[in-house]
């Protein structure tokens, strides 16, 4: 029977705390680690990028690009895949394939900002499908397969 008194860690998984500058017997006694004088032995320094008067590296490099800080981040998935869960019997044919079924069904894990629909894989079910985003050669694909593939947000199909 454990007594809470008697609990005790597995002997090695801790290590007493290492206390600097408490004298040379200690072997981390009068400069504690930090070698002889320079900024480094200090207190309060704050080096990180910094090159010695010499323009950093970070500087130096060509900046290019733009990230958009508003960008919309959509979920994907494939026509092959929705038919691959159809075929499975996740996804019902006959209702719409609505965003919260996709997610429900296992084929999206969430829907972020929308999810959009891509044409990689083969339709052979006529779908009715209900999402944000959708790209053209997708709509023709499942238009060309008797169904229908509706852009439930104002995100026009690229």
């Amino acid at each position: 029977m454990f007594k809470l008194n008697e609990l005790r860690d597995n002997p090695g998984a801790t290590k007493p705390r290492k206390r600097v500058g408490r004298g040379p017997g200690s072997g981390t006694g009068k400069m504690g680690g930090r070698g002889i004088k320079g900024q480094k032995s200090r207190s309060g320094v704050a080096i990180k990028g910094f090159e010695g008067g010499q323009m950093p590296l970070y500087q130096r490099l060509p900046k290019r690009g733009f990230n958009k800080p508003n960008r919309k981040a959509y979920a994907v998935i494939n026509l092959g895949l929705i038919q691959k869960f159809v075929d499975a019997g996740k996804i019902d044919a006959k209702s719409a394939i609505t965003e919260e079924a996709l997610v429900a069904s296992g084929a999206v894990r969430r829907i972020l900002d929308g999810i959009r629909v891509l044409a990689k894989g083969e339709v052979t079910s006529k779908l009715n499908i209900e999402v944000h985003g959708a790209s053209k050669s997708a709509v023709e694909a499942v238009e060309k397969a008797g169904g229908k593939l509706t852009l439930t947000a104002k995100v026009a199909a690229e």
